[in-house]
């Protein structure tokens, strides 16, 4: 034997076409693979699409302007829901001011019935909570009262809990901008408080 030399296995040409096989093998696998994973990609990107409003994602195609769009649509969301958790959490606590809340003039007086009016999308929007009195709650004076202010009323929706009436109205005004939400709050809160 020669110190040193290493010897070298010839391959013969059934380790070949052995090697080649399984190259062709894990080369299909891969391909395969990638394709399994393309085809699930574009099913997920087209299950997002479905799910985003049309608002977000007028005419975008490509994958990238799509999930911009998700994540601004998130945002969006998560925003709103702060938003309605910050009016929820005013509506359950009257006494406290709504001054932080942009678009929205609150009763500042710590009666045990409260007020809000405040714009929104469809025009005027005004929450009402009363004790629930002996001689009741005249929903019809409340009525007469934005009649007479120019108001229609779209909605009106009541809710008892706990001897305590809850009313909202939904009113359409052409231009809310120019409306006085300050005085009709006034006028519903003596009304409200005063009879």
């Amino acid at each position: 034997m020669s110190k040193g030399r290493s010897h070298k296995i010839l391959s013969t040409p059934d380790n070949n076409e052995e090697n080649l096989g399984n190259n062709n093998e894990r080369k299909i696998m891969r391909r395969d693979n990638e394709r399994q994973r393309r085809e699930q990609m574009a099913s997920l990107y087209s299950s997002l699409r479905l799910l985003l409003p049309l608002e977000f994602i007028k005419g975008k195609r490509s994958v990238s302007d799509l999930i911009n769009e998700a994540a601004n649509y998130i945002k969006h969301m998560t925003e709103k829901i702060q938003g309605l958790q910050v009016e929820r959490d005013q509506l359950k606590n009257p006494s406290n001011s709504t001054a932080f809340i942009p678009g929205i003039e609150s009763s500042n007086n710590c009666s045990l019935n409260y007020v809000t009016v405040r714009v929104s999308e469809a025009g005027i929007e005004i929450l009402m909570s009363s004790w629930l009195r002996e001689e009741g709650f005249l929903l019809s004076k409340v009525l007469e009262l934005l009649l007479e202010e120019g108001l229609s009323v779209i909605r009106c929706s009541s809710n008892k809990t706990n001897e305590r009436l809850f009313l909202t109205i939904q009113s359409e005004v052409c231009d809310p901008t120019c409306f006085n939400l300050s005085e009709l709050q006034q006028k519903l809160n003596a009304m409200c408080n005063y009879g």
